[in-house]
């Protein structure tokens, strides 16, 4: 029965989050506060921290510091909640197989070319031909007229390039002569209510390729967001150092201040002991 079981993480791989580098950031001022860390051990350990993504990466950082328990993993059990990664919640792919007609139901490229992409809707059956040209059909922002669609493309001395978005199961039946089809993005399950796309077709000194790739609207959000985590981390690692060397500044800066109060207090003594001398002679 546990062979059926999916594997568990290994604590050291689980990802930290930023509760859990902010704790070592406050573990590493201690130690230097403390003295236990010099200026550049300092820095180096809060830039490695701020670049770890896993517990294990962690745990090296401050494993010769007092309080190096403070960040652990949680403990790994065994889940009643599958741990295989299943498709994504509210996808739409119901909403989008909507029946009916497509938007077009072919394309022809004689040394030329065509292109169907954003929100058109794919038919039933979809044929197309490439002489001495090229297409291309991106269907990531397509709509369906049915749950299984067939592309039929014909490229002789030419080319046709599917996309598809993750999600959709592919299957390619072409026949190649001095060409050929793309048959990499077979073999991966379709998410549920996904349509299925059957690419088939005739190659004569062309190719038909099939790509998945992530709509473009969902790389913008991931570039995005890429970008905020780039940003929020270099203002943490500015915000740190400015706590840190704040203190140092204020006690030099308190420092100067007493030296300055010294020396007026030694001016105004020779002054007054310079008038004592002169009153004394006269």
């Amino acid at each position: 029965m546990t062979d059926d079981l999916p594997d568990l993480p290994a604590a050291a791989d689980l990802r930290a989050s930023d509760a859990d580098r902010e704790r070592v950031c406050e573990q590493l001022r201690d130690a230097l506060a403390e003295g236990r860390l010099d200026m550049e051990e300092f820095e180096e350990r809060l830039d490695a921290t701020y670049k770890a993504r896993t517990y294990g990466e962690l745990a090296p950082i401050t494993r010769d510091l007092p309080g190096a328990g403070a960040v652990a993993p949680p403990a790994v059990v065994p889940s009643a909640v599958s741990l295989v990664k299943g498709p994504a919640e509210n996808a739409g792919w119901p909403e989008r197989v909507v029946g009916g007609e497509g938007t077009s139901t072919w394309s022809v490229a004689v040394m030329s070319g065509f292109e169907r992409k954003g929100r058109w809707t794919v038919p039933r059956r979809f044929d197309c031909l490439a002489f001495w040209g090229g297409g291309e059909l991106d269907l990531r922002d397509a709509y369906f007229a049915e749950r299984e669609v067939t592309i039929n493309c014909v490229a002789i001395m030419g080319g046709v390039n599917v996309i598809v978005p993750p999600g959709v199961e592919v299957v390619v039946r072409g026949i190649g002569i001095m060409g050929g089809f793309d048959h990499r993005e077979e073999g991966e399950p379709g998410e549920p209510g996904a349509p299925r796309v059957i690419v088939t077709g005739f190659a004569f000194w062309g190719g038909v390729g099939v790509e998945r790739k992530l709509p473009k609207a969902e790389r913008q959000r991931l570039k995005e967001a890429r970008r905020q985590e780039r940003r929020e981390r270099r203002v943490a690692r500015r915000e740190a150092r400015r706590e840190l060397h704040s203190p140092h500044r204020d006690h030099t800066h308190a420092m100067h201040e007493a030296h300055r109060d010294a020396v007026e207090q030694v001016r105004e003594a020779m002054r007054s002991e310079r008038e004592r001398r002169r009153k004394r002679e006269y």
